[in-house]
């Protein structure tokens, strides 16, 4: 049988007692980092079992041994360093094999960043779209977030702490000025989510050095999540009127 486990993306106590029961019992632990996964064995004092690395690059080779695995009678569970293996992450090709050869999988629930970026960010849950992490050149990266522009649901991607600026700066140039939210550290020691339109969060953290994984969640095309040239204008004439009283 092969189990697909969530882990903790954080917080190690969101590890569940099912999950918790799948990683003791496995005959084998397929996971993106060994040193990473036996550091989350050892905080639950389990026994090691046979490890090995299932990660981009060596994905096809490890998927046959694994398959071949359950096959031979073998328990096998499937994780990432953290969350979903196969959320932006290669486990999704080992999954889709299973399927294909009707080799029997099911999925052990956990900790998600991507539902508790949504939840976190304040804005429409009704309807979301997950993106995974945004391309790095300016040209994809612009067209990423054009792609989005005119869809009405909340968009959710992940990002490096160090490119958080130069997306959130995209975002305003593709979408407009509308509310969005980083999360940082979701579920760490110090987890914070910073909301507001994206011409605010860009003032926040263009050119600042942020530690941590993030999320970004930006609302869908509603003016209702828009800030309107009225506002922008207003807001202006209220400054002006401002310096002119303090010019007095």
């Amino acid at each position: 049988m092969l189990h697909i486990v969530a882990t903790p993306i954080g917080n190690l106590q969101d590890l569940t007692p099912r999950a918790l029961e799948i990683l003791k019992t496995a005959d084998m632990i397929a996971c993106e980092d060994t040193r990473r996964t036996w550091a989350l064995l050892s905080a639950f004092d389990i026994p090691r079992p046979e490890l090995i690395s299932y990660r981009q690059g060596n994905e096809e080779r490890i998927a046959t041994r694994i398959l071949q695995a359950t096959q031979g009678g073998r328990t096998v569970a499937l994780c990432s360093d953290g969350g979903y293996p196969g959320i932006s992450d290669p486990g999704y090709r080992l999954i889709r094999r299973a399927a294909q050869e009707n080799i029997p999988f099911d999925v052990i629930p956990g900790a998600s960043a991507v539902t508790l970026a949504l939840l976190s960010s304040g804005l429409s849950t009704s309807s979301y779209t997950f993106k995974g992490f945004p391309p790095r050149k300016p040209g994809a990266l612009k067209r990423f977030f054009e792609d989005e522009a005119a869809m009405p649901h909340t968009l959710i991607c992940f990002e490096s702490p160090f490119r958080i600026g130069k997306s959130l700066q995209a975002a305003f140039e593709s979408m407009g000025d509308r509310e969005a939210a980083v999360c940082l550290e979701l579920t760490k020691l110090h987890e914070r989510t910073e909301r507001g339109f994206l011409s605010d969060l860009i003032a926040l953290f263009d050119g600042k050095k942020i530690k941590g994984e993030a999320v970004i969640v930006i609302a869908g095309n509603n003016p209702k999540f828009a800030r309107s040239k009225l506002a922008h204008s207003k807001a202006d004439g209220e400054e002006n009127s401002e310096e002119q009283v303090n010019l007095r």
